[in-house]
């Protein structure tokens, strides 16, 4: 394919596109093949010579959307939603033709510039204090791992990137068992080791105890452990549970210890002031995470770090050899140096596009319609007698059970879940809590309507229903 052909097989390719997004309702939300048969279907080797376009995209439109569990279907209620509002896609597709690579503000002095602009965008709107700046991630996971490094790195004064970890005192990073984990990952990622993830008792409201880890804290400090930093959770993955902001970064304050919120889902309702008591505290927070591909309709993959003070950070992770400066110019930003990886793609644009396509309002209205849709779903399965509220609603999640009298709750909800998932209507997850199987339920997909969420309970009751 010669660029002379871009034209034809983009609008090809858009023209698709618009196809699938206008059919989605008419698939299966997950796919429905075994493991190997997408691939049984590709040859065992590449080709040697060029093949033509027309058999290229007729392979993708034969073997792939049946192969694809679609995450942009309206009904798609499993994990958290990575959502792609259209205009999103639509800026996606400027990056992508553009093609830079950002990593450097002379590579991309508008890459560059725009995220910082989207980052002060995105602090207002969450309400954030004006001291905050940030950097746009991959994702949370990368985001945490920054600050993770950056914990231990500061509580070692920045002796590890040069000489290394052994021999000093074990840094102790601490969080509840309800963070999600990449938590665990990033401690693993950096030496720390899942033995020094100190996973600290919750409260009746499965919320960090802050008792419990200002003792941890004291004992490890008896031990000859180094405490580094706290990981706080803002809407956790399993049952959407929040730690108490104010006083963890209280207790963090006092023994002098880096703290990070991941907020990596609950975060996009904050633009919502009713919401902000979830978080109240954050303020005092030295790291923060959330993902506008989760809920707030920036395609994947997009997540945000806001930073109160970057300095740790960049010194934890800046790095700028001479065949990387910038000439004549040593005050500006390279947002290369405030992440692992030194490439970047231009993530900024599709946040740009977004906030202005739908309005702060806009985006508003979508995600109060979701948490008052759930809420509504949930007080459903409430009133029918075979069902079980396992967690309450907090925002668009909760967690149910299907206990019909006389059997096995959990064998029943795990036979009920796999029907419902088999059937194709809808698409839902589990978790585990206090020991149980249950079903998990959240809605956030950026065109999802009330009577897509309410088919949850019809399907669910037709199902369970059925011998």
């Amino acid at each position: 394919m010669n660029i002379s052909d871009f034209t034809k097989w983009s609008n090809r390719a858009t023209a698709w596109g618009q196809t699938y997004l206008d059919t989605l309702r008419t698939r299966p939300v997950r796919a429905r093949t075994k493991p190997g048969e997408i691939a049984a279907q590709l040859p065992a080797h590449a080709p040697d010579a060029p093949e033509p376009m027309d058999a290229i995209f007729a392979d993708f439109e034969r073997i792939v959307p049946d192969g694809m569990t679609h995450w942009q279907h309206p009904r798609f209620f499993a994990y958290f939603s990575s959502n792609a509002a259209p205009a999103s896609m639509v800026a996606e597709q400027l990056a992508n033709t553009i093609a830079a690579q950002c990593m450097l503000w002379q590579t991309s002095p508008a890459a560059t510039e725009i995220e910082g602009v989207m980052i002060r965008w995105l602090r207002d709107a969450l309400g954030l204090a004006p001291h905050f700046t940030g950097t746009i991630q991959d994702s949370a996971t990368s985001a945490t791992l920054s600050a993770i490094l950056t914990m231990r790195e500061r509580s070692l004064d920045w002796r590890g990137i040069k000489s290394g970890i052994a021999g000093e005192k074990t840094p102790r990073i601490y969080a509840s068992a309800q963070t999600h984990s990449s938590i665990d990952k990033a401690c693993w990622v950096a030496g720390i080791g899942q033995d020094n993830l100190v996973k600290v008792p919750t409260d009746s409201d499965f919320a960090m105890d802050p008792k419990a880890l200002q003792a941890a804290i004291t004992a490890d400090r008896a031990a000859g452990f180094l405490p580094a930093g706290v990981v706080i959770c803002v809407g956790g993955t399993s049952i959407g549970a929040s730690d108490n902001v104010a006083e963890i970064v209280a207790v963090a304050k006092a023994e002098g210890l880096y703290t990070h919120v991941d907020a990596a889902w609950a975060g996009s309702a904050m633009i919502c002031p009713e919401f902000r008591h979830i978080w109240q505290g954050v303020d005092g927070a030295d790291s923060i995470v959330f993902n506008p591909h989760k809920w707030l309709g920036a395609q994947f993959d997009c997540s945000v770090q806001f930073l109160a003070d970057a300095s740790p950070q960049l010194r934890t992770l800046g790095l700028r050899p001479d065949y990387l400066k910038t000439l004549e110019q040593s005050d500006i930003t390279n947002y290369n140096e405030w992440t692992i990886p030194l490439g970047r793609r231009f993530r900024a644009l599709k946040l740009w596009f977004l906030m202005r396509a739908y309005g702060l309002d806009g985006l508003r209205a979508r995600i109060r319609n979701h948490v008052a849709w759930v809420g509504e779903l949930a007080e459903r399965f409430r009133a029918n007698p075979d069902f079980v509220i396992t967690t309450e609603p907090r925002l668009a999640l909760f967690t149910f059970q299907y206990t019909p009298k006389g059997g096995d709750a959990d064998a029943a909800t795990e036979a009920l879940l796999k029907r419902i998932n088999d059937d194709g209507r809808v698409y839902l997850t589990q978790t585990t809590h206090q020991g149980r199987f249950v079903i998990r339920m959240t809605a956030g997909q950026f065109d999802c309507t009330r009577d897509d969420v309410m088919s949850v309970y019809d399907v669910a009751t037709e199902l369970a229903a059925t011998p």
